[in-house]
């Protein structure tokens, strides 16, 4: 990229924003960016504060629009967003997309809800996700939408063929741990390649940040998977019922590694939901899964010590543990390895393989031959449990990790360091399947 104007971050003392408006400078930022694109320099120039007005002129938001304009054409909308609180400021980033690239930038609110800074963030073209190539990117549009649950508010995104009536949605779950609304790993973005892939074939979806990343501060106490991703699946679910373009009696989950594994969960809360599109999704205990994964690791690290086959043995024995916790396992709000007892608890009594082999809904699984997180004993698992479940398909796709991306061989989390997309075929397959009946 030609050398461009840089806005800097100028810090500022304050109080932390409230987790409750993380939405509204949302909404914000994207009206921030509308008045760029419309000309309103000095109305865009409003949504700064003060202290900083003096260092960013009308005259500086105006070099830096036309800048990028003319080095990726004409501004197309908005691709993505991200949330996070630092310090005392509430992060917004934004991934912006013109005709021939996206550039993303990060506002920082203050407790007022004014612009305390911006960044343009720096891109990294040999490292960075790019749209796959079967994204047909005429045919579908995309809008940021709030999804509530319960007292929470999530950024989300539609994506809805044009010009469509009556078609299926699919609603996006998670792996474990704290994620954006693209499932975002190193730089591959699989929730993203999935939901413009089904739009290309005239499937709508919802993708929504998860819970855990934005406020992660309430995940305390005696939480469980219901606190983490039941309810706010649940709640997007609802929202799919109200798109008008959307036929409710067509809604889909996917679920990948542990959202695959919690799916069935979820379709006994919700019996309008259509079927269950289980990836990477755990048939075993999370423990067990666990602890063969640690293996897996000591053994590639070729460490011969000691020190390492003990450390090793006690994170089994730690793992091992967990398995013992129910509901009346006292202090349920204590934690053991990073999660509430009650977590562990509520994982310890579930059976995902027998809750999917009651379930009317239709079920596909889908499992790459070379994931090292969730191999191969589990699509078997899974297939042994179904096997008498005439509405259950499967797929097994040699050669894709747990991204459901290609991979010449096993290999370790490394590989999601390189940008790679969704298997096409994959995707063709998930299409087909929804579009069955």
């Amino acid at each position: 990229m030609k050398k461009i104007l840089l806005i800097c971050f100028f810090a500022l003392s304050g109080i932390a924003v409230k987790a409750q408006g993380i939405f509204r400078t949302i909404n914000l930022a994207e009206t921030f960016f509308a008045q760029l694109d419309s000309g309103n320099y000095a109305k865009a120039h409003q949504f700064f504060d003060a202290s900083v007005t003096d260092k960013i002129k009308p005259e500086s938001l105006q070099a830096l629009w036309l800048q990028l304009k003319q080095q990726m054409g004409a501004f197309e909308g908005i691709d993505g967003v991200q949330n996070k609180m630092k310090d005392d400021y509430q992060l917004v980033i934004l991934n912006l997309k013109f005709a021939s690239d996206n550039q993303s930038f990060q506002l920082a609110f203050n407790k007022e809800e004014k612009i305390a800074g911006i960044f343009l963030l720096p891109k990294s073209p040999s490292n960075s996700h790019k749209i796959p190539s079967y994204a047909d990117t005429a045919s579908y549009t995309q809008k940021l939408i709030t999804i509530k649950s319960g007292k929470y508010e999530l950024p989300a995104m539609l994506t809805v063929p044009k010009d469509s009536v009556n078609v299926p949605l699919v609603v996006f779950v998670h792996g474990s741990g704290p994620h954006d609304m693209d499932e975002s790993i190193g730089a591959n973005k699989p929730f993203q390649d999935l939901a413009l892939g089904l739009a290309s074939k005239g499937i709508a979806s919802i993708r929504y940040v998860k819970r855990t990343l934005i406020y992660p501060q309430d995940f305390k106490g005696a939480a469980t998977v219901k606190d983490e991703v039941l309810d706010d699946a649940i709640a997007v679910l609802n929202y799919a019922k109200t798109v008008p373009q959307v036929d409710a009696n067509k809604l889909y989950i996917f679920g990948h590694s542990l959202g695959g594994m919690l799916a069935p969960r979820i379709a006994t809360l919700d019996p309008a939901v259509k079927g269950l599109v289980l990836a990477a999704a755990p048939a075993r205990k999370l423990q067990d899964l666990m602890a063969e994964q640690s293996k897996d690791a000591y053994a590639q690290s070729k460490d011969t010590s000691k020190v390492g086959a003990k450390l090793l043995a006690e994170g089994i024995a730690l793992l091992n543990k967990t398995k013992t916790f129910t509901g009346n396992t006292p202090a349920q709000d204590s934690l053991y390895l990073g999660l509430p007892t009650a977590y562990w608890a509520d994982l310890n009594a579930m059976d995902q393989t027998a809750i999917a082999k009651k379930l009317p809904q239709r079920i596909l699984v889908l499992q790459g031959g070379h994931d090292f997180q969730v191999g191969e004993a589990d699509y078997l698992l899974w297939q042994k449990a179904l096997k008498s479940k005439r509405n259950a398909d499967f797929k097994f796709y040699p050669m894709l990790n747990h991204l459901l991306t290609f991979v010449s061989e096993k290999g370790d989390s490394r590989q999601y360091l390189m940008p790679a997309n969704v298997d096409q075929t994959l995707v063709d397959d998930v299409a087909s399947w929804i579009n069955q009946k």
